[in-house]
């Protein structure tokens, strides 16, 4: 079966084809979006929460194969692309940029080698928007153009970022606000500090999701972008997030750190439409919330 659609309105990919596609089992119509049997203006997409805008040309064609790309490091995930976007899932322990000492695969390095694996795009390049640690997985967002990055670095505080973590110890309160001044003069590590000309203030907005017999998990919002923000403001009120080498040492022994960017929402860089992803609680953050 072959067939071309076209978005008139905003919707999720997979609900836009099951409203197209009546009279196709669902589960069927499931199989040819896992397998790679569905396109988006001209783009492979596996994931049925990509958002559709009106006009978007959706093409079917369960029996062809998607081309081979070029691998991606264990672990990382293309969520949604664009001319202007690309969102992905990033591992934890990759880099998202190169550090000083360089030589080492990052997430930027595998989304350029991805952009140019195309032959129309060998010129083409990458642009950094923000940044996740090395130690925390989820959600990330990088700009297939310098126009794209400059727009959405400029209304990054209309974006919406939101984390989960899992603690040891818990906060008196179900919800809250953290608000503290960092000081982030030195590059190794942050830490609260009395305000001052060399601090910035950091605000993050939590609830608590669920509490077992030793751990707690945590939804976080950033209301500010500072360096180890959630990292240092949950250390800081006794709740240091499991395995972290650096706020929680007594605590990272064998373990990933417990940090996530589970939900992140932007305005698109050019046609200005809102786009939402979500990202679940990994199965290693399931294993050491009960643990």
């Amino acid at each position: 079966m072959r067939a071309t659609f076209t978005a008139t309105e905003s919707c999720p990919l997979l609900a836009f084809l099951f409203a197209q596609l009546p009279e196709v089992k669902r589960i069927k119509v499931r199989q040819w979006l896992k397998y790679g049997g569905v396109t988006v203006n001209g783009v492979v997409v596996v994931y049925s929460d990509h958002p559709l805008t009106a006009g978007d040309r959706v093409e079917l064609s369960p029996k062809a194969k998607a081309a081979p790309g070029p691998r991606l490091p264990a672990g990382m995930a293309i969520r949604y692309e664009d001319e202007s976007v690309i969102v992905i899932e990033k591992p934890a322990n990759l880099l998202s940029v190169a550090s000083d000492a360089g030589g080492e695969t990052t997430a930027y390095t595998a989304l350029n080698d991805y952009v140019r694996s195309d032959r129309r795009n060998r010129q083409s390049r990458i642009w950094i928007v923000h940044r996740l640690d090395r130690e925390t997985s989820g959600l990330m967002v990088f700009a297939r153009t310098e126009v794209a990055k400059r727009t959405l670095q400029e209304n990054w505080s209309l974006a919406e970022k939101r984390y989960f973590a899992v603690s040891d110890g818990a906060p008196p309160a179900e919800a809250g606000t953290l608000r503290n001044d960092l000081d982030e003069s030195n590059a190794f590590r942050v830490h609260i500090a009395r305000r001052s000309e060399s601090t910035r203030e950091a605000i993050t907005r939590y609830r608590i999701v669920r509490r077992s017999a030793k751990r707690t998990l945590f939804e976080l919002t950033l209301e500010t972008g500072r360096r180890h923000q959630i990292r240092v403001q949950l250390a800081g009120i006794e709740c240091p997030i499991v395995g972290d080498p650096k706020y929680h040492p007594a605590g990272a022994a064998g373990k990933r750190m417990a940090l996530h960017s589970c939900a992140l929402s932007f305005p698109h860089p050019v046609s200005g439409t809102r786009l939402s992803f979500e990202s679940a609680l990994p199965a290693e953050l399931e294993r050491i919330m009960g643990g």
